[in-house]
């Protein structure tokens, strides 16, 4: 039994990483769309379209389920996400490489944040 593990170790490594990369891909796929149906309408159509279009390869690899082209899909959506991004402060912005945030995204939001000092308390029962 021990054996029979230790030769087909290599192809469950591989299947396992086929089935990560389909899942960071599903999970990507997910929360793009949600992103894009919740702010797009806040996004400018020349920044939203590379968007759509790195979103479709993207659902297309994954139905395919062609790893190579999941890393290339999955790269270039984040790249295309990570693009858009405005600078002025205000409005939308990418927050990370596939999440947006409207509102204003200068460092003033941060001046809100209060510290506190608290206890840790245990019990010893």
């Amino acid at each position: 039994m021990k054996k029979e593990a230790e030769a087909n170790a290599d192809e469950d490594r591989k299947v396992r990483e086929t089935v990560d990369k389909l899942n960071a891909a599903d999970s990507l796929i997910f929360q793009t769309e949600k992103q894009l149906k919740e702010f797009g309408d806040k996004i400018p159509a020349d920044k939203k379209q590379p968007i759509e279009e790195a979103l479709f390869k993207l659902k297309a690899a994954h139905a395919a389920q062609d790893v190579a082209g999941i890393d290339g899909a999955m790269a270039d959506l984040n790249y295309q996400t990570s693009c858009c991004q405005r600078r002025d402060g205000q409005g939308w912005s990418a927050r990370s490489s596939h999440r947006w945030c409207i509102g204003n995204t200068s460092s003033t939001a941060d001046a809100e944040v209060t510290d506190v000092d608290f206890e840790e308390v245990k019990n010893d029962k």
